[in-house]
């Protein structure tokens, strides 16, 4: 019999579990002629509005141009300093320095992976200049930044907070939704997200009426009416197909991410007994949606530890193994006032084990099962407390 694999993410058979949805959605859009913006964005981003409890959202063509749009309504440019982390996707940078602005990478803490508030502080106390404009906090893998102290930093020296909240949507901190703690939040909805489309798509987020207002001219190209352009634009608007099939996830996303949650408590409970790996860390008052769920492993044994998964048929990934620091596009136009430590002994060690909510109990027992024989170099474990069995259970 063909083993069966454990993928990072099954977009197939989520697509199966909600098709009548979606497939109605689809046929609604076709339907309607209407394929750019118009009232299925509309209803999307009044339905966004309403679950994140913000004022404003605005429906854009990716997350990487959320990010873009939110630094360009806050008027970043040359000569401008953004504070970020430096252990992150790509686009968190980029969008910097496509305006013409510094990116200053500040370390992170290692237990979340998230942006330090120490480290910030060190350089805020140290080499603070009004060329410091904002600040982008990075929830990575669905769990907030520490934002308090953050925010303290950006009230002490009136910095903005852009909120990345491309693995966040559903998170909170302390009762507050991701998107809707900083000044502007800036959304992914790229299939593999907590909420996906089936394509590329992303939306901005803010309480702040003339934020909100200065992002939907941006969006289509400086234009407030047609064919009149008050500012030199991008064209992102979201598609109505996205719109709808978005809407119909929605609808879904608090019972998936639930489900996600019971895995990673799962997964918790599979590997706690494994002294040489560190399973997610959650920051109490704190909802952590898994979009990754990231452990850290000796850095000498990942490469080995992955192989010894995808020989049982499970899939592994590592977010990120470059860190953006050492990305030669930013080689001279970044500013690094410490070396991150921490990032550099987490880039080598961190690795994301599948984390669907369609995953099986049965899948994570199997990951678990793998890992305890990997350290025991044999296919049983009972050291330790361990409770892992030569289970031959299917994984599905």
């Amino acid at each position: 019999m063909e083993e069966q694999q454990v993928m990072m993410v099954d977009l197939v058979g989520e697509y199966h579990e909600i098709k009548d949805e979606i497939d109605e959605a689809v046929h609604r859009v076709v339907e309607s002629g209407h394929f750019i913006l118009g009232e299925e964005v509309e209803a999307f981003e009044h339905e966004v509005a309403r679950y994140l409890g913000v004022r404003h959202t605005i429906g854009v063509a990716s997350g990487s141009d959320a990010l873009l749009l939110a630094l360009m309504a806050l008027d970043i440019g040359p000569g401008d300093k953004v504070i970020t982390t430096p252990f992150s996707f790509f686009a968190t940078a980029s969008a910097v320095v496509r305006l013409g602005a510094t990116p200053v990478f500040c370390d992170i803490d290692p237990r979340t992976f998230d942006l330090d508030p120490g480290s910030v502080r060190r350089y805020l106390e140290a080499s603070y200049t009004p060329a410091v404009k904002a600040l982008i906090p990075v929830h990575l893998y669905g769990q907030c930044c520490d934002m308090d102290p953050l925010l303290e930093l950006a009230r002490k020296y009136n910095l903005k907070v852009v909120e990345d909240c491309a693995q966040s949507f559903g998170s909170t901190y302390k009762g507050h939704q991701s998107g809707g703690i900083g000044d502007i939040g800036c959304f992914s909805f790229f299939p593999t997200k907590n909420l996906g489309a089936y394509g590329d798509g992303g939306m901005v987020t803010t309480n702040d009426d003339d934020l909100a207002e200065h992002v939907r001219m941006l969006r289509v190209h400086g234009a407030r009416r047609k064919y009149h352009h008050e500012e030199l634009g991008i064209n992102s608007r979201l598609d109505a197909m996205q719109a709808a099939i978005l809407r119909v996830k929605l609808k879904h996303v608090d019972q998936w991410t639930e489900r996600k949650r019971v895995l990673a408590a799962a997964y918790d409970k599979e590997l706690s007994t494994l002294d040489w790996l560190q399973v997610p860390y959650v920051m109490p008052e704190c909802r952590h949606t898994y979009h990754q769920c990231t452990i850290k492993v000796p850095a000498e044994r990942r490469a080995t530890i992955q192989e010894a998964l995808a020989q049982a048929g499970i899939q592994t990934q590592v977010y990120y193994p470059e860190p953006l620091h050492r990305q030669p596009c930013f080689s001279d136009k970044q500013e690094l006032p410490e070396e991150p430590l921490n990032v550099d002994a987490v880039v080598p060690s961190v690795l994301s084990l599948p984390m669907s909510h369609s995953l099986s109990l049965s899948a994570t027992n199997a990951v678990g099962e793998v890992l305890c024989s990997f350290s025991c170099q044999q296919p049983l474990c009972t050291s330790n407390g361990c409770l892992h069995s030569a289970s031959t259970a299917p994984l599905g």
